[in-house]
């Protein structure tokens, strides 16, 4: 059966469709109200730029009929979760955002954390954030102005904290549980939107350093003012009763949709989410697909708001009038705004990302969508370790990112084969998704131990090396047959792979440096006479580093090691190590 027969065969009810290229892979996943009208208008009349594409490679498609459009919308989001489709909306790879945690424990203890719904947090949630950076702001002006619980796991001696004056010492019981409570109160209270009093408290401490001519510290109270004006103050919400809801708006041009929620916790509003991308089919649709991952993801509040149009298949509210009605108008500008400000970039970036699958295509005569890249690092034949990068529609995928610790006593060679077996074993072993694209960063040789490993493993991946001139610099692809591709060292293709060269380096180089400083740690600190390991441990987790203990006076280590034992770690660390 062609096409054009299958097509008049789709039933003229809800469901999901699965559109497939020419070699039976999912390249879009839909939903519809009616199967028969939705799937067909793919290949009726003109359409943006991404439909378009998509629609020139539709060489086949799959259908399932769900009761209702509700049920097709969480068939299609684990659809889209499955097959991982190139022209599906690109979610942000199961990432929570981030949120602010008052801690269930008798000191006040405030941190920033990753929430979602199988996280298991106990204490009260602020949130979410998604700019992180305004989540730790907020986060480091909470634990400047209160007297917080400044260690994550409660010490048994007073630490440096205490002794800067920065922790009334809860560790040695100096705060009893009443006080512990009232500071907790306070900085809920300020966290909920009630920070003038906190302000004018701040502001009489200024006053008062002033005037005793202690102007470093006026100049920090001043300071926290101004901060506490800049992350809580603006975010106000003209709400009489200081509700809690989430806000959902949209907006389409030229081909582009730009969708916004906004969140607002007790009358305030705490943050947004911001997504724009190229409109491929309805923009309910789209909408709503990216709104149900997001409450997969993040907790969604009792009441949720949107444009009338998304009622059908989400639940939800709308409103016609009042502050809620122009938060409604003011997510629609901010994605307008969006849209005015990105569609040129989207587009770049689009036309960039087309003329490398485009050069892949001609190379290797085939579709290149998924590729690793593998490298190793190791200092003298210590700590090896290997790294393994994947980029997904030439974008890098993150979540898919593999690190080896390596045998230390092999070459770099027999490191790589390693390597690639212990990785491409898995991938048969649990029938894992397999790259289009195999690259290591050597010629001959590198590319011989590739293909004995997969060759071996009985998996059919395209192999390529990266060859480099007498600088050191790459400068030719080198394929299974030993043939050189030149590589124009002004092209998109060169900066693509250089970019994925740079990322997989930095990758192992981060793991490789955090296994020697670990090396380190244990070197210096194994010889220290009476220091076991429970306090190796603490002041690893502490200091993190033997620079930041270095910085320490001998004072500052008896606050967290008995004097002979801090005497003997100081002598160690002005050695040479």
């Amino acid at each position: 059966m062609n096409l054009k027969e299958k097509l008049s065969t789709l039933p003229k009810k809800p469901g999901c469709y699965l559109h497939k290229d020419k070699d039976g892979k999912v390249i879009y996943v839909g939903k519809a109200i009616n199967l028969f009208n939705r799937v067909n208008s793919y290949f009726r009349g003109a359409h943006d730029y991404k439909t378009t594409k998509l629609v020139s490679n539709i060489r086949d498609f799959d259908y399932i009929v769900t009761k209702s459009e509700k049920e097709a919308l969480i068939l299609e989001y684990n659809l889209i979760k499955e097959y991982d489709p190139k022209y599906n909306i690109v979610f942000k790879d199961d990432k929570s955002y981030p949120y602010i945690l008052i801690k269930d424990s008798k000191e006040p203890y405030v941190s920033v954390i990753r929430l979602n719904k199988k996280s298991k947090y106990k204490g009260k949630i602020y949130g979410p954030f998604t700019d992180v950076f305004a989540a730790r702001n907020l986060c480091d002006l909470v634990n400047k102005i209160f007297p917080t619980r400044k260690c994550e796991n409660l010490q048994k001696d007073l630490c440096l904290y205490y002794h800067l004056g920065n922790c009334p010492g809860y560790c040695k019981n100096y705060v009893d549980d009443k006080q512990c409570e009232t500071y907790k109160d306070e900085i809920i209270r300020f966290l909920d939107g009630d920070y003038k009093g906190t302000v004018k408290e701040l502001k009489k401490k200024m006053n008062k350093a002033s005037e005793n001519l202690e102007y470093e510290k006026a100049k920090e109270y001043r300071d926290l003012i101004n901060a506490i004006n800049v992350s809580l103050s603006r975010q106000d919400v003209q709400s009489k009763n200081r509700e809690s809801f989430d806000v959902w708006n949209y907006e389409t041009s030229d081909g582009y949709i730009a969708i916004t929620g906004l969140f607002i916790k007790k009358g305030r509003l705490l943050s947004s989410d911001k997504f724009i991308d190229y409109l491929v089919g309805d923009p309910e649709n789209m909408v709503s697909n990216y709104i149900y991952h997001f409450y997969e993801i993040n907790d969604k509040s009792k009441d949720v708001y949107f444009p009338k149009e998304l009622l059908s298949f989400l639940d939800g509210k709308t409103v016609t009038r009042g502050y809620k009605y122009q938060l409604l108008k003011q997510a629609k500008t901010n994605s307008i705004e969006n849209l005015k400000q990105n569609k040129k970039v989207i587009t770049n970036k689009d036309e960039y990302f087309d003329s490398i699958a485009n050069e892949f295509k001609r190379i290797f005569n085939k579709e290149i969508n998924t590729i690793e890249l593998f490298d190793n690092s190791h200092t003298g034949g210590v700590n090896t370790v290997g790294a393994m990068v994947t980029f997904k529609n030439y974008r890098p995928s993150k979540k898919d990112y593999r690190l080896f610790k390596l045998d230390e006593s092999a070459d770099d060679l027999a490191s790589m084969k390693e390597m690639l077996y212990r990785r491409y074993f898995r991938v048969l072993r649990d029938d894992l998704p397999r790259p289009d694209l195999l690259i290591v960063d050597g010629a001959k040789t590198q590319i011989n131990i590739a293909k004995d490993i997969i060759g071996s493993l009985g998996l059919d991946i395209t192999i390529v090396g990266l060859g480099k001139d007498e600088h050191h610099n790459t400068s030719y692809m080198m394929d299974e047959e030993y043939r050189i591709i030149t590589i124009q060292k002004d092209s998109n293709l060169f900066f693509f792979l250089a970019n994925m060269q740079d990322e997989v380096h930095r990758f192992a180089i981060t793991y490789h440096k955090k296994l020697r400083q670990k090396a380190v740690y244990k070197s210096v600190l194994d010889d220290i006479k009476g220091l076991g390991p429970k306090s190796r441990n603490k002041l690893l987790r502490k200091y993190k580093s033997i620079a930041n203990l270095k910085s320490l006076s001998l004072d500052e280590l008896k606050t967290v090691l008995n004097s002979n034992v801090a005497l003997e770690l100081y002598n160690k660390l002005r050695e040479d190590v």
